[in-house]
């Protein structure tokens, strides 16, 4: 994170006790962040996040004589020595009262540290999004019902663009793409099979490179009779390239994923809760792609609900994961840590199928469901997940 500091300190202040105590505040904020505070110019906001160092009392004069370099919301950090607190409530109570906002850092080091490890994350993602462009091959699924988010709330809420495109021109893209890479599938199955799923698969990193998209969702079932295959594979090869993909025209699943990559570098499984055990609080989640690079070990296999070209069977090392899914309205979330148990072979589900014991309790996806498609991606990011979703959907749009 790029987190960068300016200091106001009034002339008036004499106490030779205020650079060792400021600069021990900063020192141990740092140490609990695990990350540097830059000293900057007042103006400088290239930065994840900017903190106002208010660091004695006097200081409301500085911050009046600077305000037109300075940009809303103003975060003033204070340790509270040397009257800077009681500057700080006055320069805030300043702020709103002019219609502005920001906010007092100010109590213990680790309450500070994990305010601003929030903030510089939100602001991080904040602007990663508002380059965000999506394209939605074909439209949603018949069935998302209560997974299409109007493109202007997105925008308005996230800063996301929509470009929409029709499966003719995946269908188009399809029937010139003759030459495929076989290294990118390997594992034994029909070679027609292979090779019809790697046409789509170069069919689909072509129209992403054409638009510029930083992610796309797919009706993918509409593929299965004028293609005679899948997207199962492109999904998989271009998630693992770095392009958010999405099944099924699932437009929340894929802010979702999007959202996961860029807070944690990840790609991510998209699966359908098949089985919700409220009792042992854990839930089966199955799908029939995944990015290759988050399995350990995989084979190839039909559809599962077509019996049509080729899908992915993944199995999953047994660790720590996230569990995440965002609302359809941007109003709601669910988001747990959670441990995958094991992987499942069963005759009757999705091809990857992996039992996941959750931290929170599974039932709220019982009681109040944000959709059906839920993220799945390794290591515990529950907190910083919950945090940054809670700033970003409750600021004012």
């Amino acid at each position: 994170m790029n987190i960068k500091v300016s200091g106001l300190r009034s002339g008036l202040n004499y106490n030779d006790q205020l650079n060792p105590i400021t600069g021990g505040f900063i020192e141990d904020i740092e140490r609990k962040l695990g990350d540097r505070l830059v000293m900057s110019d007042i103006a400088d906001y290239d930065c994840d996040l900017k903190l106002i160092f208010v660091q004695s009392g006097g200081s409301e004069n500085l911050f009046l004589q600077n305000f037109d370099k300075l940009k809303e919301p103003f975060y003033l950090l204070t340790n509270g020595s040397n009257n800077s607190l009681a500057a700080s409530l006055e320069i805030m109570t300043y702020v709103t009262g002019m219609g502005g906002n920001g906010e007092i850092l100010h109590g213990d080091v680790d309450y500070i540290a994990g305010r601003i490890r929030t903030l510089a994350l939100t602001n991080q993602l904040k602007k990663k999004l508002s380059e965000t462009v999506f394209g939605v091959l074909g439209k949603p699924s018949d069935w998302l019902i209560a997974s299409v988010p109007s493109y202007d709330d997105v925008a308005k809420k996230l800063g996301i663009s929509f470009k929409d495109i029709s499966l003719e021109e995946v269908k188009q893209e399809f029937q010139k793409t003759l030459m495929v890479n076989k290294d990118l599938l390997s594992g034994p199955f029909d070679d027609s099979e292979k090779t019809k799923a790697l046409r789509t698969y170069g069919a689909l990193k072509t129209i992403a490179d054409r638009y510029g998209l930083s992610g796309f969702t797919i009706r993918c079932f509409d593929l299965l009779e004028p293609l005679a295959t899948t997207g199962c594979v492109g999904l998989a090869l271009l998630n693992d390239e770095g392009v958010t993909a999405a099944c099924e025209g699932d437009i929340a699943a894929l802010i979702s994923m999007h959202i996961v990559r860029l807070l944690t570098g990840q790609a991510s499984f998209q699966a359908n809760p098949s089985r919700i055990s409220p009792a042992d609080n854990t839930a089966v989640l199955a799908h029939c792609t995944i990015p290759l690079h988050m399995t350990k070990d995989l084979r190839l296999d039909s559809h599962f609900e077509s019996g049509t070209g080729v899908a992915i069977k993944g199995f999953l090392k047994e660790e720590d994961v996230t569990i995440f899914r965002l609302s359809a309205d941007l109003k709601r979330f669910f988001v747990s840590d959670g441990t995958i148990i094991k992987n499942l072979d069963e005759p009757d589900l999705c091809r990857t199928q992996i039992l996941v014991k959750f931290k929170e309790d599974v039932s709220d996806i019982l009681r109040k469901p944000c959709g059906n498609h839920h993220i799945v991606f390794y290591g515990h990011h529950a907190d910083d997940i919950r945090c940054v979703m809670k700033a970003l959907l409750t600021e004012e749009s």
